[in-house]
């Protein structure tokens, strides 16, 4: 048997041949309702819609080798079958969590053998991130001589994921999670469907009950489709229930990857709410997070950051708050544990803020980068034995406890840098009554 038998061939080509298209209702809805033209698919418009290169290509039968980039139930799978179907290529489906590179090379070889007798083949890698940089590396002979055209998938970012050489012979498109109206749309096409949907059970919907579906789907359209058909099963006398509806939910289904880029973009959004004072978004992000399952630990580690960062000297009791709910969450874990993380990223959030501290250290560390390692001033050294002492070790300390309010004139600087300032305070929060008490070390200084 082929490799390349894995998808029926076009509608046109059945009539001609007098086949009859014979759907497995078995199959989950979602496998069912995959498009097998541009009218019946929903969403990408940036990419695939009338006029846009993509589906240009497609259309003129020149395909070249694609990533396609975007969250799980955008379409990815459903896009490369289309292509596959609208070129008329053999569609060989690959999956990256279970093959290699010997997979690789046998189906590598069948495709340069169609080449030659005049057929296309459309290698489809589904999770292609998952492969390492040496099965990557043995596709990129086959793409290069046209033997295949490659289209593969991730949930990744393919600038970290995909190899370099890999990258250079591809389009990357990046696909957008459907928006809750196209996840409706595609419900609406799968009841009203007789022959691949479930238009032959007659099922009256509300359309405030698709709507819930669409928006707890988090923009997955087989997401929603499952979710339907396990709504419509609980449901009794054919119409769709709001408790069925419910029941199959359960719960917001959250797009999120703890090792993948998702978890970065969530801890940025709920850092940066933090930075901007807004609390509320500050919960919200907080919230998605810890339902997604996040470690309360990481959020906790994030939380003291934000406090060090972005709040500093202007509350000190900041940190402090934070690293009580690092405690606390580790005292207590889950779910008792989470409302200190909401305390902490509250009051982190109203406290007045200052990177002042932040960017002291950073000048701080530019200039020893970008000066001479000047030896300690003899002031400052300890004479620990009698020879240091002789040789000038101490000479000149002044022991502050001995002058008035404990302030010298004593320069414990290197001569170079002198007077030079690091840390220049706000106005902000207890940082400003810490900017008036430098000003009066500085004025009893001077007159030391």
């Amino acid at each position: 048997m082929s490799l390349f038998d894995a998808i029926p061939p076009p509608e046109d080509e059945r009539a001609r041949t007098g086949e009859q298209a014979r759907i497995d209702k078995t199959r989950p809805l979602a496998e069912r309702m995959r498009p097998e033209s541009w009218d019946e698919y929903v969403g990408q418009e940036h990419i695939v819609g009338p006029g846009k290169p993509l589906r240009v290509q497609v259309e003129r039968g020149e395909m070249s080798s694609i990533i396609l980039w975007g969250p799980p139930g955008s379409g990815k799978t459903t896009l490369a079958r289309l292509i596959a179907r609208l070129t008329r290529a053999d569609f060989v489906p690959f999956s990256a969590v279970l093959s290699g590179i010997k997979e690789v090379k046998a189906v590598m070889a069948e495709a340069e053998r169609n080449r030659r007798l005049g057929r296309r083949t459309l290698l489809f890698v589904d999770e292609i991130h998952r492969f390492n940089k040496a099965q990557q590396d043995a596709f990129l002979p086959y793409v290069e001589r046209g033997d295949i055209t490659l289209i593969g998938a991730t949930t990744e970012n393919p600038s970290f994921e995909i190899i370099s050489a890999l990258l250079s012979r591809s389009k990357v498109y990046a696909l957008r999670a459907l928006a809750p109206a196209e996840i409706v749309k595609l419900l609406e096409r799968a009841l009203a469907d007789r022959d691949r949907g479930l238009g032959e059970l007659g099922i009256e919907a509300a359309p405030e009950l698709l709507e819930q579906i669409a928006i707890f789907s988090s923009g997955d359209a087989r997401q929603a489709y499952n979710t339907l058909e396990a709504a419509i099963a609980a449901s009794p006398d054919k119409k769709l229930s709001a408790q069925a509806v419910e029941d199959a939910i359960q719960r917001k289904v959250l797009l999120y990857d703890k090792a993948g880029e998702e978890h970065y973009n969530l801890i940025s959004a709920l850092h940066k709410s933090v930075r901007s004072s807004d609390a509320d978004a500050a919960l919200y992000w907080l919230a998605r997070m810890l339902t997604a399952g996040e470690d309360r630990l990481y959020i906790a580690r994030r939380l003291v950051r934000m406090a060090i960062e972005d709040i500093g000297l202007a509350d000190p009791r900041a940190l402090e708050q934070a690293v009580a709910a690092m405690q606390a969450v580790h005292f207590l874990g889950v779910p008792e544990g989470d409302q200190a993380l909401a305390q902490a990223a509250i009051y982190l959030s109203v406290a007045p803020k200052s990177d002042a501290a932040y960017q002291a250290l950073n000048r701080a560390v530019q200039t020893v980068e970008s000066t001479p390692a000047e030896p300690v001033p003899m002031n400052l050294r300890n004479p620990v034995t009698r020879a240091m002492k002789e040789w000038g070790y101490g000479a000149g300390y002044q022991h502050a406890h001995q002058f008035q309010d404990a302030i010298t004139g004593m320069e414990c600087l290197p001569p170079s840098l002198a007077g030079t300032r690091f840390y220049e305070p706000t106005d902000r929060g207890i940082e400003k009554r810490i900017a008036e008490r430098l000003e009066e070390i500085r004025k009893g200084r001077g007159k030391a």
